[in-house]
């Protein structure tokens, strides 16, 4: 039997703000005589709203009457109630997400959708969602290749390192078109970002609050934007000006990169053959990067693809949800359900098949995708695991989990562990044991999800046996 969902996805990014409303087609595909699996079968984005500047009232603060006021008004355009919709994603992204009241935002759109998935998205988590709406993920795993996609949009570019169709790796830099702000009629500057002030300081570029902004005295601050996004993948020796642009940290270049693909708003401008008549028309430096990147002599040296989302590579991470039921194999040792909106953080199978301090390590690296303002976030740790491990192995794995969540318990999160093969009962309580019994655990299996998930685990059924689990895959294919 075939269901329509209708889905929401809300961006509110440094530069822009948007909506994106998604029909999608869910249906029972397991056989009759299987555990019920529900997965989207199809979709279809059926309105689109106009791109908004994202409604600041100073530069720490976001308007989240405003944002109320553009949601509601395009929920009227789209014709579509609030309570008609099922699934949802509010995204807060680039420098947004560190305004003061990020969280009140979110909050004041909570109502705007089913069972929505609401995150403060960090840079890395950011650079994955937009990695995966442009499609580099796709083109990296048909192509057995490497693909980075650089998502440039108004305060920060996220780098996102796919590896036939895995995220290896992901990186932020504190570069995008609006960190000059510029008067669209004066053509005055109006506003400078802090690193960028300084760098104009240190290079002795002439340029203030006030100028009148050219093409020519702009060119010198572009251009070390331009050389800087080249020196993140490789292509130009780094400079130390690097580390300083860097906002956490970057890609490693471990592995030879093959491809790059470009999203964000500056996107439409790398890719743009036509003529331009006003390089301000947006009231900052965008058009004049994405053209700079263009005719950048890096440019020749790798293969550029072209994204299928540009400006709304994020929102195209709407959110959707395929419901299963964990294996019948599993431990939970308290009733804390329902767990609502968990961030899903997934191993390679490449860093679990790593001894214990191989995955300890792995562990505490990934979590820094979920730190915002250096706070952890609860999350879910997920692994695909062993159709039957040795006993050895179990306690490799449960090692290496234990030693890797120290953070999540220090701070009393919960610990919570999802496998896709099934053998949740042996990792779970190889893994209670090795707390002592003292800490709440819940691990449970026959669970798929990949990094950018997010699941809801209900409250336990069929006398406690199996847990009902939503995931919300952010759509992206």
């Amino acid at each position: 039997m075939k269901e329509e969902l209708l889905s929401v996805g809300i961006d509110i990014g440094t530069s822009t703000t948007q909506l994106i409303f998604s029909k999608l087609i869910v249906e029972n595909t397991a056989s009759n005589f299987s555990v019920p699996r529900i997965s989207i079968v199809d979709k279809e984005i059926i309105y689109k709203s106009k791109v908004y500047f994202t409604p600041l009232i100073s530069n720490n603060e976001i308007d989240k009457l405003k944002i109320k006021e553009i949601v509601q008004k395009e929920y009227k355009l789209a014709n579509i109630n609030k309570e008609d919709i099922h699934t949802g994603a509010v995204i807060i992204t680039g420098e947004t997400a560190r305004k003061e009241n990020a969280n009140d935002v979110l909050h004041t759109l909570s109502g705007f959708a089913g069972d929505f998935v609401v995150a403060t998205a960090g840079p890395d988590l950011e650079s994955i969602i937009s990695g995966k709406g442009a499609g580099a993920h796709i083109y990296s795993k048909e192509n057995s290749t490497t693909v980075v996609n650089i998502d440039i949009g108004g305060g920060t570019s996220n780098l996102a390192l796919f590896k036939r169709g895995e995220v290896v790796d992901t990186g932020c830099l504190d570069i995008g078109g609006r960190l000059i702000k510029i008067d669209k009629e004066t053509k005055k500057i109006t506003y400078i970002s802090s690193k960028i002030q300084k760098i104009i300081e240190d290079k002795n570029i002439n340029l203030k609050i006030g100028t009148v902004a050219t093409i020519e005295n702009t060119k010198p601050i572009v251009d070390i934007m331009t050389d800087l996004i080249f020196e993140s993948i490789g292509l130009k020796e780094k400079t130390p000006l690097f580390n300083f642009i860097v906002t956490n940290k970057s890609i490693k270049l471990n592995e030879g990169i093959k491809n790059i693909s470009f999203s964000g708003g500056v996107a439409d401008f790398v890719y743009y053959d036509g003529e331009i008549n006003d390089y301000f028309e947006y009231g900052d430096l965008g058009i004049l990067l994405g053209q700079s990147i263009k005719n950048s002599k890096y440019t020749n040296k790798i293969n550029i693809i072209k994204s299928k989302e540009t400006i709304r590579a994020t929102v195209v991470g709407a959110g959707s949800h395929t419901m299963d039921i964990s294996g019948s194999t599993i431990t939970y040792t308290s009733d804390t359900f329902p767990i609502k909106n968990l961030p899903v953080l997934k191993l390679s199978l490449e860093e679990e098949n790593k001894d214990a301090n191989g995955i300890s390590e792995a562990i505490k690296n990934k979590l820094n995708w979920f730190k915002l303002e250096n706070d952890i976030q609860r999350v879910a740790i997920a692994i695909t695991g062993k159709v039957s491990p040795s006993f050895l192995e179990v306690q490799e794995y449960a090692k290496g989990f234990v030693n890797g969540m120290q953070e999540i318990m220090k701070n009393n999160l919960p610990f919570i562990v999802i496998v896709e093969n099934d053998m949740a009962k042996v990792l779970g309580q190889a893994i209670y044991a090795l707390l002592n019994y003292q800490n709440d655990i819940v691990c449970i299996d026959s669970i798929k999800v990949e990094n950018g998930d997010y699941i809801d685990i209900g409250k336990p059924v069929a006398q406690g046996k199996v847990l009902p689990v939503v995931i919300k895959t952010l759509v992206f294919n």
